[in-house]
């Protein structure tokens, strides 16, 4: 992937924005993120770079195909430890802050399995 979390963090609050509000400027996501303005430009323009993200001529930001890739797997682990979290008993402010980190760290296989042995629950 050759991503840092902190640019796996900005696709997926991209993705969030764009399913909530259907188009994202740099201002929603540092607002979303809590970090600064020229935090965010420094980001997006590292992520154009590395072809994961677009920007048009009105500065709305637009996933591209890896991009949204990414984001899309960075946030189906996000939800699936945060539910797992809440539902083992975890405040919910502290399990959105924990699958936030596990997230990034877990492999793909041992999530694909982790996923597979809790749907085989259900």
């Amino acid at each position: 992937m050759g991503l840092r979390a902190s640019g796996e963090d900005y696709l997926e609050a991209i993705l969030v924005l764009q399913k909530q509000k259907g188009v994202v400027r740099s201002v929603d996501v540092a607002r979303h993120l809590g970090v600064s303005k020229p935090s965010v430009c420094h980001a997006v323009a590292t992520l154009r770079e590395g072809g994961f993200l677009l920007m048009d001529e009105d500065n709305f930001l637009h996933l591209t195909d890896a991009g949204c890739e990414v984001a899309e797997q960075v946030y189906e682990k996000h939800r699936f430890f945060t539910q797992r979290l809440i539902a083992a008993g975890v405040d919910p402010k502290t399990a959105e802050a924990d699958a936030c980190r596990i997230e990034h760290v877990i492999s793909e296989e041992s999530f694909q399995r982790l996923k597979a042995a809790v749907e085989a629950e259900s």
